[in-house]
């Protein structure tokens, strides 16, 4: 019965791994990348910032546009005066105009009140223009956030590929080591139940197939985690069966001795340096704040009212004809210069600057920390290239050697000169190898990919990959 549940159960594993390669979905490197800038939110997301810093601009431009109102009201109601001052607190007061008569009465008409207003700030030494640019200065700066998320994603996008092709190809060594195992274990069986060798012998290989088995399911469950993260970096968390591009890994990229440097525009520095930009622009325009402003105004008023020119003579003359109230009558116009300077504003405007100082400061210490992790990063990434292509010319000759030695094991087993232990060890020692090699391979592409994410040049490591 236990025989029969493991033929069962490999038939059960041989028969998931046919199933996943049937199913899988092809997906070169660059086919992740396109696939990750277009689905990824956070991408998504800061493009739509930056499209909303551009819509800025053109609303900072408009709002340089001279005011242009028109208004028009149309009342009824009376129009008793009286002497004395008056202050419409919060907007709150009524604008009637008449005679101060010696006592209260109730006449009413309709009145009418249309005007057109212009008001034009004309000079303020140069504060619309600093705060274009202030904007100017943000939208750049969002821009750059999205280019700096983009080639950050890109370089996590090929990170993730890189673990899950390892994973597959560990996941693929460690099937090769079960099968090796199960083939051995019938050897074992058949020469046991034949007398040739002791039963204890048979229960040591059926352990091993179990502990390979066990190896195996492991390297399945950490694989499935690998394809997961890459699903969700791509915008497919609801796909995750991937069968990768291979080819590209099997080789030394060309460019591995070259020489990179940290290049200028780098999309994480060309950020930082946008925020800087924007802190010194904002300090710039909070310092056009102090001047006075200079305005050009105008008004054109038409007004109607339903009392007469002889009503200050007599209170009977006036009408409650609502279109003879509304119909203008009077008509005014007013242009001037005004200037507005608020004194108290140089105290606090020089508070806000020196604040805006001291942020800009501190984003250039931000900068300055950035750039030297890069450079720790570009040194480390030196550091690993060289050990990757040391461990990859070694994982062959440590293959050859681990197969030489299984092979020999088993030979020497199957004729009796050697203990299942023996062979039991090269089987480790083999499999070890392939892991190695699995491994080795693949550093050093993730040794490239480092070292191009931090000379900030993505097309570096992608010019290797090919399409």
């Amino acid at each position: 019965m236990t025989s029969i549940a493991k033929s069962v159960l490999s038939a059960l594993i041989i028969f998931i791994c046919q199933h996943h390669l049937v199913h899988a979905q092809t997906l070169s490197l660059k086919e992740a990348e396109d696939a990750a800038l277009k689905n990824y939110n956070i991408i998504k997301a800061k493009s739509n910032y930056a499209n909303a810093s551009q819509t800025v601009i053109a609303q900072t431009k408009r709002d340089a546009l001279p005011n242009f109102v028109v208004s028009a009201q149309q009342d009824y109601g009376t129009i008793n005066g009286q002497n004395g001052p008056l202050y419409g607190f919060g907007g709150f007061g009524v604008a009637s105009s008449g005679l101060p008569l010696p006592e209260q009465n109730w006449n009413a008409a309709f009145g009418a009140l249309y005007l057109a207003n212009i008001n034009w700030e004309f000079f303020a030494f140069g504060r619309v223009k600093e705060r274009i640019k202030a904007a100017e200065s943000v939208f750049e700066r969002d821009n750059m956030d999205l280019l700096q998320e983009q080639f950050q994603h890109q370089v996590k996008v090929a990170a993730a590929y890189l673990n899950l092709l390892a994973a597959q190809r560990i996941t693929r060594s460690l099937q090769n080591n079960l099968n090796r195992a199960d083939t051995f274990r019938l050897v074992v069986t058949t020469r046991a139940k034949n007398g040739l060798i002791a039963g204890v012998d048979s229960s040591l290989a059926n352990a091993e197939v179990s502990a390979a088995k066990i190896a195996l399911l492991r390297a399945q469950d950490a694989e499935q985690q690998k394809a997961s993260e890459l699903a969700i970096l791509v915008g497919t968390p609801d796909k995750l069966d991937f069968l990768l591009d291979t080819l590209f890994i099997t080789k030394v990229p060309a460019a591995i001795g070259d020489s990179f440097s940290i290049r200028q525009n780098h999309p994480v520095l060309a950020y930082y340096r946008s925020r800087i930009n924007v802190s010194d622009q904002q300090q710039k325009y909070i310092r056009t704040l102090q001047y006075p402003a200079f305005s050009l105004f105008s008004v054109y008023q038409t007004r109607g009212s339903g009392f007469h020119s002889s009503y200050a003579t007599d209170q009977t003359a006036y009408d409650h004809k609502y279109f003879e109230g509304i119909k203008p009558v009077r008509s005014n116009y007013l242009v001037g210069v005004g200037v507005t300077w608020n004194l108290t504003t140089l105290l606090r405007i020089h508070q806000q600057s020196t604040s805006q100082k001291f942020i800009s400061e501190a984003l250039r210490n931000e900068y300055d920390q950035v750039l030297q992790q890069l450079t720790a990063q570009q040194i480390l990434a030196e550091a690993k290239l060289k050990n990757a292509i040391s461990a990859y010319i070694e994982a062959p000759v440590q293959v050859k050697a681990a197969s030489d030695a299984y092979l020999q094991r088993t030979a020497l087993y199957k004729n009796g000169l050697t203990t299942i232990v023996d062979v039991t060890q090269a089987l480790y020692t083999l499999n070890r190898a392939e892991t190695d090699r699995d491994i080795a391979y693949n550093n050093v592409w993730q040794a490239l990919l480092l070292k191009a994410a931090a000379a900030g040049d993505f097309g570096l490591f992608m010019n290797e990959v090919g399409d």
